[in-house]
């Protein structure tokens, strides 16, 4: 029961931060959704970060490299880094300074203006929600998971929850969860999210060090931390210290995977967080290094795992890995911490994620069907229900599990489908709207189509075989080019923007501010 009364201690903690950030909220729409444009270097570095880190990042990562050994960290976490700084730098500055001018809230806002266009808004309104709700199933089924895997066994002395291995039952925990997060969105907004999100990165990459630290030395069994790696290393199946279990094409077909920042809503809100363009210093610099500190543990964990725990197969087994590993070489106390650390690391992207669907619903859907401006009260009112319907919904989806990796893969390749978009809005003034319409139709037709093809997400190594079976290479490959095309396509084959479009984005003295 120590590590239940732990973790609750800590939910209770994030609750109290929402009504710490209540008590300086202004009352209005502006700060609710982007916190006036307060947001400094420090705080949008770990907000950035924290929205970024998700149970795919720990939970999925340690499961994964259980299985297909030290590839995972190249597939996703030394690209990720390189590619989500640039990504800050060449998209998120540019969409900062341009929000900032013409007063946007949300990426359908910026597109809707830039292409001078609204079907693109109702177009991406949907989609963004889908995928943005299979990317908070992350979150919410890897929670359930962590909580029932730490408190397996407590409540065998009373019989309870015997289903659930006398644990927190996964869909109580993932409940719970939802409740908290739901609490500091409702109270905070922006601003509440930015400070929890600060104060969960903290802890989880601090926890998170000394979660590989506890596990590594209690496996080895010496004193010495490098001597207990090599021993741990020097039994693991050699194929799991290498890249031998990924084929190069798939391996390369990752390096698309973290393009899908560019195009995160939530991440569009938090830039427009940001009180000027030099706060981007800290997001652009440290990202790289702070995804370093965490994934390599997570992986490295993994690797060890396979040399001596067996039977946990692919799938959503082994989203229960990292814990088990946590309840068998930590204390009750140091457990309760690990696993709030990994909430941490989980519960750091879910706010983000509601409050951005929140957001786009009030200022994308209603707004445009209202004859009158609608009030900042009602703004509220709307923010929030639609936030409270969307945390009821995952919680459903959630009862109805999937691995933690392959759920954050297909969301990942929807989003990769439409950079394009952003960064052809941004740097090609010949963009039409029919461009940008053919390649969000695209991008949606062919990801549903490999998505049903993959059984829904249930075939774990689903694959496109275009140079044969021993290539094959991820949906996410097809779907870019795809999208690609038919953008280039669509745009030449229609007229120009106008004139006043391209002044208004593409104008010399817009400023393009480096940090």
């Amino acid at each position: 029961m120590t590590q239940l009364y732990i973790i609750l201690a800590y939910l209770a903690l994030l609750v109290f931060l929402g009504f710490l950030a209540n008590r300086v909220f202004t009352g209005t729409s502006h700060d609710y959704m982007l916190a006036s444009h307060s947001i400094g270097p420090f705080l949008l570095l770990m907000s950035l970060f924290g929205t970024t880190m998700t149970a795919f990042a720990l939970i999925g990562s340690t499961g994964r490299a259980y299985t297909l050994g030290a590839g995972v960290y190249g597939l996703l976490a030394s690209a990720g880094g390189i590619v989500h700084s640039m990504c800050f730098f060449l998209i998120g500055l540019r969409l900062w300074a341009i929000g900032r001018k013409n007063g946007y809230r949300t990426q359908i806002q910026f597109f809707r203006e830039r292409l001078d266009n609204h079907f693109i808004g109702y177009l991406l309104f949907p989609i963004l929600v889908v995928l943005v709700v299979s990317y908070l199933l992350l979150g919410v089924v890897g929670a359930g998971a962590v909580i029932n895997g730490i408190t397996a066994g407590a409540f065998k002395p009373h019989g309870w929850f015997e289903a659930a291995d006398h644990g927190v039952p996964n869909s109580l925990a993932s409940a719970v969860i939802c409740l908290v997060v739901l609490s500091y969105v409702f109270l905070g907004g922006m601003r509440g999210t930015a400070w929890a999100n600060a104060f969960q990165t903290v802890i989880f990459m601090v926890l998170g060090v000394v979660t590989f630290v506890t596990i590594a030395n209690s496996i080895g069994g010496s004193d010495s931390l490098l001597d207990n790696m090599r021993q741990i290393s020097s039994v693991v199946p050699e194929a799991n210290l290498t890249r031998a279990k990924i084929p190069y094409t798939t391996f390369f077909s990752f390096l698309l995977i973290p393009l899908s920042v560019g195009m995160f809503p939530h991440v569009f809100q938090h830039w427009l967080t940001a009180r000027d363009a030099g706060s981007f210093k800290w997001p652009i610099v440290m990202h790289p290094i702070f995804i370093m500190i965490v994934w390599v543990p997570c992986v490295l964990i993994g690797i060890w795992a396979s040399a001596s725990i067996s039977g946990i197969e692919p799938g959503t087994k082994e989203n229960l890995l990292l814990p088990l590993l946590v309840k068998m070489h930590a204390g009750p106390f140091l457990g309760g911490l690990l696993g709030a650390g990994i909430l941490a690391a989980i519960m750091s992207s879910l706010d983000s994620q509601f409050l951005c669907l929140g957001t786009i619903f009030t200022e994308d859907v209603v707004s445009n069907f209202t004859s009158e401006p609608l009030s900042d009260r009602n703004k509220l009112r709307l923010a929030r229900g639609f936030v409270l319907l969307i945390v009821v919904v995952v919680y459903f989806l959630s009862l109805f599990p999937r691995a933690v990796f392959d759920l954050g893969l297909w969301s990942f390749t929807g989003f990769t489908g439409l950079f394009p978009i952003v960064f052809a809005a941004i740097y090609w003034r010949r963009l039409t709207a029919y461009g940008a319409i053919s390649a969000v139709l695209t991008t949606i037709a062919l990801w549903v189509y490999y998505f049903a093809d993959s059984g829904f997400g249930s075939n774990k190594g689903y694959s496109l075989l275009p140079f044969g079976p021993e290539w094959p290479v991820l949906p996410v490959v097809a779907i870019i080019t795809a999208s690609a095309v038919a953008l280039v396509v669509g745009s030449f084959l229609t007229s120009p923007p106008a004139a006043s479009t391209i002044e208004k984005f593409f104008e010399p003295s817009d400023q393009r501010a480096n940090p």
